[in-house]
């Protein structure tokens, strides 16, 4: 090899080992930063509301027996109209107010045991229905059920069926601002956080917005909702 190829060579050489060394530098900063982009923390934010229901869903319902179906829903026919005539009193319109079909047991077609000794052949019930916006009218008529009870009406029990409904429709109306509390919340969890750790909070690396739940704040106030969300957030940390 001349002098000029073996110069040629180390000067070659030398490029290639600077090229290397600049290259193992890069890929050492590239794996200090993807190791910096790996810290990160995660919160939950809450958000939590009381609210009015909007919404009231009342079934009246009450019992009839008898031994004669004409004379039974004669009866029932009267009582409907007595329960109407009393919910328009209370400031409901027609158009809230819904009647359904009674529903009659026959107890002997129906092979009770000790039928032939059941003063009543045929259980009847019936439900009126009313469904509103007016909720503090509802509450408010509910305590002059008397009235009707005095008329001879006998009403069901609290069953299932017969339970009032209270509803919060207007959940969209309070979504954003709930949206933003639980993710200030969220923020500022993750903020106290990155303090206490000596680092710096940086920018959301992913967000995850929890289910609105609508439950009643307790058992003797159903009119009143509690609404509630919670946001899972992750935040980049840096020193």
């Amino acid at each position: 090899m001349t002098p000029q190829s073996t110069k040629s060579a180390s000067i070659l050489g030398i490029l290639l080992c600077v090229g290397l060394l600049g290259l193992g530098f890069q890929l050492g900063q590239s794996v200090l930063a993807v190791k910096t982009l790996d810290r990160t923390v995660t919160v939950k934010g809450l958000s939590e509301r009381e609210v009015e229901a909007d919404t009231a869903i009342w079934p009246i319902t009450f019992n009839e027996a008898g031994n004669d179906l004409n004379d039974l829903f004669s009866s029932i026919q009267q009582k409907n109209t007595l329960i109407i005539a009393f919910l328009t009193r209370q400031g409901f319109p027609m158009t809230a107010i819904s009647v359904a079909p009674p529903g009659i047991v026959d107890k002997q077609a129906q092979g009770y045991s000790g039928s032939e000794r059941i003063k009543f052949r045929y259980a009847a019930h019936s439900t009126i229905t009313v469904y509103t916006d007016d909720v503090a009218g509802v509450r408010e008529a509910m305590q002059n059920l008397v009235e009707l009870g005095k008329a001879g009406i006998a009403f069901a029990g609290r069953g299932y069926q017969a339970q009032t409904e209270f509803l919060f429709t207007g959940l969209n109306r309070i979504k954003p601002d709930m949206i933003q509390e639980a993710t200030r919340n969220a923020r500022e969890v993750a903020a106290k956080f990155a303090k206490d750790s000596q680092s710096r909070l940086g920018k959301i690396k992913q967000a995850r917005q929890g289910q609105f739940s609508i439950n009643d704040r307790d058992s003797n106030t159903p009119h009143i909702k509690k609404v509630r969300v919670v946001s899972t957030i992750t935040y980049y940390l840096s020193d």
